[in-house]
């Protein structure tokens, strides 16, 4: 049996727990972040935390971050895991400021190093930054199953937008990152070093392949021709994926992927969220006057 069958029959498994889920808007970044708790116990785990950030001034604030923190504290749940989907381009992950205030193993996919290793090159961060992933508890592997409390969960490996994306089946649900959007959106980019529109088709499939009615949790909405903001679809949804759908063979997708990304700007908060997320949401260390700093490549993006 292989990764995919398994976390299919997990997704199928009528018998399966269905997780509850808390949702926290960042409107900023337009970025949906979760509280995936499991029903018959206290346990919980934090999925894309958002860190707030104002890159004009440079500051950063913890609004998002502390709603979730209240919403734990509140009902006096266990944090066991802080996972992020993929080293996100659209923002800073809050990952350890929750983990300062509510405990719990900070993880990502095993092929952050591909990341790490790539953008360490581009921001020239020297034998200093660790391209080992070492900034990080836990290392998913493609096809590795976990649980949060009594819930069942498979970390499933969809390359394509980045390197080290993964989706994460999670009882009846799968938490899809950036992979794929509501199915008015399409998929997410594949432009960005490492990525490919190719591997990006085949890791779309595997979501597809998914049980008709699991659910979906989208990390980003931009609520397309002005209909409201949402975070959840199914796989038989995305049936009608605008560039996924309706059988659209690989070779469509890709020369469709590859013409939309050349049109596409950087990200805004791209340059600054990269230095951060490569290191596990933490910032480079200080400078001798005590600032810390972050690079600006000039043409290398």
């Amino acid at each position: 049996m292989n990764n995919l069958q398994r976390a299919v029959i997990a997704a199928d498994n009528s018998s399966a727990v269905e997780a509850h889920v808390a949702v926290f808007f960042d409107q900023d970044s337009n970025t949906f972040s979760y509280v995936v708790r499991d029903p018959q116990s206290q346990v919980c785990a934090v999925i894309d935390s958002v860190l707030n950030f104002d890159y004009p001034s440079a500051t950063i604030s913890h609004s998002i971050a502390d709603a979730i923190i209240k919403y734990i504290q509140e009902r006096n749940l266990q944090v066991e895991w802080h996972i992020e989907t993929h080293v996100h381009a659209d923002h800073l992950s809050a990952g350890p400021y929750l983990q300062k205030y509510l405990g719990g193993k900070l993880a990502i996919g095993e092929h952050i190093v591909t990341v790490q290793e790539t953008f360490g090159k581009i921001f020239n961060e020297g034998t200093d930054f660790q391209r080992d992933a070492s900034q990080f508890d836990h290392l998913f592997k493609d096809g590795e199953t976990y649980a949060i409390g009594n819930l069942e969960a498979t970390a499933i490996h969809t390359p394509g937008h980045t390197p080290a994306c993964m989706v994460h089946v999670i009882g009846k649900s799968a938490f899809v990152g950036d992979t794929i959007f509501m199915p008015d959106s399409g998929t997410a980019r594949a432009d960005f070093p490492g990525g490919s529109a190719q591997v990006l088709y085949q890791s779309a499939q595997k979501i597809l392949n998914l049980s008709p009615d699991t659910k979906l949790y989208l990390c980003h909405d931009y609520g397309a021709e002005g209909r409201e903001v949402e975070y959840q679809t199914t796989v038989a949804e995305q049936q009608h994926n605008v560039h996924l759908g309706n059988n659209a063979t690989e070779d469509q997708f890709v020369a469709l992927r590859e013409k939309r990304d050349s049109g596409l700007g950087v990200p805004r908060l791209m340059i600054p969220a990269i230095q951060v997320n490569m290191r596990a949401g933490h910032f480079p260390q200080a400078q001798d006057n005590g600032a810390v700093c972050l690079k600006l490549p000039i043409n290398r993006l």
